[in-house]
């Protein structure tokens, strides 16, 4: 089964742009810091920017948050890159004859429901904010080095 990445990405992008304002913002450093390739980072900029979640300009690699990082929660994110599409699915391809294929397709969409609900709820919590203030409490912990880069965070 293949997974996607495409919220996590879009979240270190934002982070990115927001804690290194002022310097190079182009699609190739921050697809650097994801490793991933840079014509992934603009479909995702793409993405973010046509929520209203940044703000870009044509031919300049100076990319703002269009909202401050604690206006920004993770649901915000999720939509932006994910639409309207839930966590989980349901396989709709099982046997209707059968006792389970016949009957889980509705089960599991109940619960799944009321699963996307409640992280629904959760990702209405958590800001852009709380994720960059961690991200620099780590970077404090792991290499002390860069406190002065990361302060203005914690």
């Amino acid at each position: 089964m293949r997974y996607s990445v495409r919220f996590s990405d879009a979240i270190h992008i934002l982070a990115y742009i927001e804690m290194f304002q002022g310097t190079d913002l182009s699609s190739e450093m921050i697809a650097k810091s994801i490793e991933t390739n840079p014509a992934n980072v603009r479909k995702l900029m793409s993405y973010l920017r046509n929520s209203q979640l940044i703000l870009t300009q044509n031919g300049k690699a100076k990319p703002t948050l269009a909202r401050k990082p604690e206006e920004i929660t993770l649901f915000d994110i999720y939509r932006s890159i994910e639409g309207e599409s839930n966590l989980i699915q349901v396989d709709e391809k099982t046997n209707p004859a059968c006792i389970v294929g016949g009957n889980i397709q509705k089960v599991l969409q109940a619960k799944y429901d009321d699963l996307q609900a409640a992280v629904e709820a959760e990702m209405k919590k958590i800001t852009l904010a709380e994720i960059i203030h961690d991200i620099s409490v780590d970077e404090v912990a792991q290499r002390p080095e860069n406190f002065q880069t990361v302060s203005r965070f914690l």
